[in-house]
């Protein structure tokens, strides 16, 4: 069994520079990524990095990614066990520790990495993974998972267990492995008619090898993958025995409310904290730089407590930041507009807005931590727990090797728990210290939440396009503010003259990663303006599109699935429309038709959501489903209502009483289906938010002939100038 050493990472390569150095002697010799498992590994049946077998013939594949609400958990064990031919129902499902020996370096994999040459696979993913150990990744996120660590980290942990479980049995009965074959977590001998279940055969399995290039199923032999199979997390969410950070209890735990400079870069200035220190159950007051906290013996008395300061913040110098005050720097880094292109027979130009946003997951922030002579324990639910461990770490002045993390169920992500946010885990870490050696949890108000978000960025985009005499889209030039790039800015069609160029404007407005990323404002800024120019060139939305993707098959297949499950061409009432979009991102091709209707006094209700997405392949069709289901409500909720403004530098939206969501009344019928490519897995997190947006207000338009170009919806009358 392999052990890794510094040796052997000295050896195969070494970091210099911030890159990772690695000869062709270290990409052919170096060792496998799955095959880095503990001491006792023979003892306690680890076969590779992420599966052990007990036993009693239970197969527990350790999972190195969050569970939040997406299911990849469950996905990622689908294709061990896949491989593995272990029986689904003796499989059971664990987020790895944040330990480093689970640092998760596929993501370089998820994009491109099928192209990586054979002979380099084993050093790239070997190199990745010392990479993301430096650094100190294991992180959820960019619809990575399936497409990075389950494609070239569990499948091949899977096949390599399958083979050692088979050279056990083969050894064992004196036979050639080629004779013996795994099936539903056993290994047989047909000849012998011998039988051996991998729990029997795991600690002679664990002793062995860990194959570096073990053979992988082919698609048409998958029988678990392409199912329906029930998540792993669902059942302790229904009964209530899930466990999220906010759920942490032990004897002696104080708990902590937060009270946050409103202004980002503000610093606390003075605060009297008589009062608070003289109610019941408060422990203490604690000062910290832009912060004051009131620990208590119960949440309800910190928040009480907190009430009673004063603090006085100072505002950085950010006071007079504002909504308006961002919006117009935007509109001069936006000046001059795009030029419009020359011999148009007629032209079109466009400008579309969209705010600033908040993550809101429904868990807010919180964390838990103990500081006391042996180093500090930290639970808390993030999507990149040794990231977290980091934070806390040197918030404590302490090595990492002192902090221990547990990470929990997370009640929402979306980005808002991804690395580089993680202020609170550093605010729970220094009030705790204060305390030590009492557990402090701190937890965040919905208030807190809101006002000290890592948003999505606002932006502006002006788009002027270009139609010849036959109708066809032959340019489109775009400028805009809030960053992009790539397939974020990129259109698919099969119009000659495109460009598009982005404008950078500083502001004081801390960001983050929002679900989707940039592929958020720019699916509705690009596939909002291709509409219009569909309706200016006299031809319908979906035609016009279908003829710019003949160079694009993946495309121009979606987008016909589409159309054929929403009835694109039937009619609909006066009041009613229908609309369509279609973006990639992520590896994955999402398209959207949505219908609504608008009444007479300009009420709007959206009818239903239909989706046609290639994804490559799908693991799990439940999940997979899922997932388009839950990207469309989310983006409904940001397009008709969600806005984060800015008032005196400071956040004004305090509660989903003033950042609100749609309710269960309001979400429309969805109908997904996939269309199966033999492109590289895609993700699923996240590409159906992108054009839910355009989809929509494109059907808007249709159906009252208001067109909305800027976002939340809420913002436009939508009754139809006479």
């Amino acid at each position: 069994m392999n052990k890794w050493t510094r040796r052997t990472f000295i050896g195969a390569g070494t970091v210099a520079g911030g890159g990772f150095l690695l000869g062709v002697a270290g990409f052919t010799f170096a060792p496998g990524r799955h095959a880095l498992v503990a001491d006792d590994a023979e003892a306690k049946g680890q076969l590779t990095t992420w599966i052990t077998v007990t036993p009693d013939n239970i197969v527990t594949i350790l999972i190195p990614h969050c569970e939040m609400g997406q299911g990849a958990p469950t996905a990622l064990a689908m294709m061990a066990a896949e491989e593995m031919e272990a029986e689904w129902d003796l499989v059971r499902v664990a987020e790895a520790p944040a330990l480093d020996a689970y640092a998760n370096g596929y993501i370089a994999r998820s994009v491109g990495g099928e192209y990586v040459p054979g002979v380099m696979a084993r050093g790239v993913d070997y190199a990745s993974f010392k990479l993301a150990e430096w650094f100190g990744l294991q992180v959820t996120g960019g619809s990575t998972a399936v497409r990075g660590t389950g494609e070239f980290g569990l499948r091949v942990a899977g096949a390599a267990a399958k083979e050692m479980l088979i050279a056990a049995a083969a050894r064992t009965w004196s036979v050639s492995a080629a004779e013996c074959t795994a099936e539903r977590s056993r290994v047989v001998h047909r000849a012998s008619t011998r039988m051996a279940t991998f729990g029997e055969l795991a600690r002679t399995a664990a002793a062995l090898e860990v194959p570096t290039r073990p053979r992988l199923k082919s698609s048409e032999a998958f029988a678990l993958r392409r199912t329906l199979v029930k998540r792993h997390d669902i059942p302790g969410k229904v009964d209530g025995t899930a466990k999220y950070a906010i759920d942490v209890s032990m004897p002696g735990m104080l708990y902590a409310a937060v009270e946050i400079a409103p202004v980002q870069g503000g610093r606390l200035r003075s605060v009297d904290p008589s009062d608070a220190e003289r109610m019941p159950g408060v422990k203490a007051v604690v000062r910290l730089d832009e912060a004051v906290a009131v620990v208590a013996d119960s949440y309800w008395r910190a928040r009480r407590a907190l009430a009673a300061l004063k603090p006085w913040f100072d505002d950085a110098g950010h006071g007079a930041v504002s909504t308006e005050s961002i919006f117009a720097a935007f509109e001069s880094a936006l000046s001059p507009p795009p030029a419009v292109p020359g011999g148009a027979v007629k032209s079109v130009a466009a400008e579309y807005r969209v705010p600033f946003l908040a993550h809101a997951t429904m868990e807010p922030m919180v964390c838990t931590v103990r500081v006391d002579t042996s180093g500090a324990d930290v639970w808390t639910g993030v999507q990149d727990p040794l990231n977290a461990r980091s934070v806390a770490a040197k918030a404590l002045g302490l090595s990492v090797d002192q902090v221990r993390l547990t990470n929990h169920l997370l009640g929402g992500g979306f980005g808002r728990r991804l690395p580089f946010t993680f202020d609170y885990v550093d605010l729970a870490a220094r009030i705790a210290k204060a305390m030590s050696p009492a557990p402090v949890k701190t937890i965040w108000s919905r208030e807190n939440d809101l006002q000290h978000d890592y948003y999505r960025p606002a932006a502006i985009s002006r788009h002027v396009g270009a139609i010849d005499a036959s109708g066809r889209a032959v340019a489109v030039h775009s400028t805009y503010t809030g960053g992009g790039n790539g397939e974020a800015v990129a259109m698919p069609y099969d119009i000659p003259d495109q460009d598009a160029e982005g404008r950078d404007v500083d502001h004081s407005i801390r960001l983050g990663q929002w679900r989707s990323v940039l592929n958020s404002q720019h699916g509705f800024f690009k596939e909002s303006f291709i509409d219009e120019m569909a309706h200016a060139a006299g031809k319908d939305p979906f035609a016009f599109r279908r003829d710019l993707l003949e160079k694009q098959p993946r495309f121009k297949a979606v987008l016909e699935k589409v159309a054929a499950i929403s009835n694109w061409d039937s009619a609909v009432p006066a009041g009613e429309g229908r609309g369509i979009a279609i973006c990639e991102s992520f590896g994955t091709i999402a398209a959207e038709v949505v219908h609504v209707q608008v009444s007479a006094e300009g009420h709007l209700k959206v009818l239903n959501v239909s989706a046609a997405v290639d994804c490559g392949d799908v693991v799990n069709v439940d999940g997979a489903k899922a997932q388009v289901e839950g990207s469309i409500v989310f983006a409904l909720s940001a397009a008709l209502l969600s806005e984060i403004t800015i008032a005196n530098g400071r956040i004004v939206q305090t509660n989903f009483r003033d950042y609100p969501m749609i309710h269960l009344a309001d979400a429309p019928l969805i109908t997904a289906e996939f269309v199966r490519s033999d492109a590289p897995l895609g993700g699923l997190g996240e590409p159906c938010v992108p054009p839910l947006a355009a989809a929509l207000t494109n059907a808007i338009f249709a159906a009252c002939g208001v067109r909305v170009r800027e976002l939340p919806i809420k913002k436009t009358p939508l009754v139809a100038r006479a």
